[in-house]
């Protein structure tokens, strides 16, 4: 099959630069002083996220000329290479921070296997869903074998500890299945089973339990894990409608924690107000609306497919973060995407955008 090539969403495009460059901007601004007294270098994770920056947005424009016939075939490979990278990370070569084992890699060169398998998963059920499209109104064959895909990677993520990156997976695949036409009611039983695993996995670690408790009444915990929300909460609401002034947040000053990776929209908030979060949901509307005329235009079923995983994967996390940082949900390590402070996220973040672009030039809505 030949399909007519034309020129990439240059609205997709020009999105995903302005929340790039916005997360540059909030990186320098949300860690200039953490970095300054740690490393005596106020830029030390302004630079690293801008040379990881660079290297995503190079990444994108790869991936975006590559021959679309030619993507599919890559889904399996990557899928194994993340699967096995998930495998690794929990062993002696995982790389260990703050009592979890998700990066591989030397020094500064670290990679998280969870955010390749992110992008493997969605590659891997869009060829799957592709070839299988006509089962999967059938339990046994159309649905359960992705059930079982669900948790043998949300299963391997787990041993690191990561729930909050899990959750985002099991959750893609089953809005995946659901674009695909799956039964409601299998996807109920799929929905009323993964959440009864979610409460039992809070159940069984203490210390998701008391962020769950804290997360219903955090004042009531304010010295412990109610803390963290609260600080957020006050980032957002000193910041009223136009902000304080991009750099004079007072929360950075090590009264909020993260304040440059998962609670970046809390700094957001504080410094350039109502306004400036409007505007970071706002992109991130504009980019769902972009992604998923995408995924309805795609030349076919399996670039449908990808286009919409891709869009639900990256947008999901937004809503979780930005829930996260609102006290709406309870706190989970997801970070902003293009915004957070984290080179693998970026990078496979845009390697992701990189796979949308590439459908975009052989939509048929030009």
């Amino acid at each position: 099959m030949r399909l007519k090539k034309g020129p990439p969403d240059f609205v997709l495009f020009l999105t995903v630069l302005a929340l790039t460059a916005i997360g540059l901007v909030m990186v320098f601004s949300a860690s200039a002083v953490t970095a300054g007294v740690w490393y005596n270098d106020p830029y030390h994770f302004f630079k690293r996220q801008l040379l990881w920056a660079c290297v995503g947005i190079i990444a994108m424009i790869v991936v975006m000329k590559l021959n679309y016939l030619r993507i599919k075939e890559f889904a399996l490979p990557l899928f194994i290479i993340a699967m096995i990278c998930l495998v690794l990370v929990v062993t002696p070569l995982g790389i260990d921070v703050k009592g979890s084992s998700r990066w591989l890699g030397v020094g500064i060169l670290r990679v998280s296997p969870s955010e390749l398998a992110k992008i493997g998963v969605v590659m891997f059920l869009a060829k799957t869903l592709d070839v299988k499209l006509d089962n999967i109104t059938s339990l046994k064959n159309g649905v359960a074998p992705y059930i079982l895909l669900i948790a043998l990677v949300c299963g391997l993520i787990m041993l690191q500890p990561d729930l909050g990156t899990s959750f985002a997976i099991a959750a893609t695949v089953f809005f995946m299945l659901m674009v695909a036409g799956a039964r409601w009611s299998h996807l109920g039983m799929i929905a009323a089973s993964g959440l009864g695993v979610v409460a039992a996995l809070i159940a069984v670690a203490p210390y998701r339990m008391e962020r769950f408790i804290a997360f219903l009444n955090p004042w009531k915990y304010a010295r412990d894990e109610g803390f963290q929300t609260i600080q957020s909460l006050y980032a957002l609401g000193s910041g009223g409608l136009f902000g304080m002034g991009l750099g004079r947040s007072r929360q950075k000053f090590f009264y909020l924690p993260e304040q440059y990776t998962d609670f970046i929209y809390s700094i957001i908030g504080e410094e350039l107000g109502f306004i400036g979060t409007s505007l970071v949901i706002a992109l991130f509307l504009l980019f769902a609306w972009r992604g998923f005329k995408i995924a309805i235009n795609a030349p076919d079923t399996f670039g449908s497919l990808l286009a919409a995983g891709i869009t639900i994967m990256i947008i999901f996390q937004a809503v979780i973060n930005i829930g996260v940082a609102s006290g709406a949900l309870p706190v989970t390590g997801i970070p902003l995407p293009f915004i957070s402070y984290g080179g693998s996220s970026l990078l496979f973040t845009m390697v992701g955008v990189g796979l949308l672009l590439n459908i975009s030039r052989f939509s048929s809505y030009r």
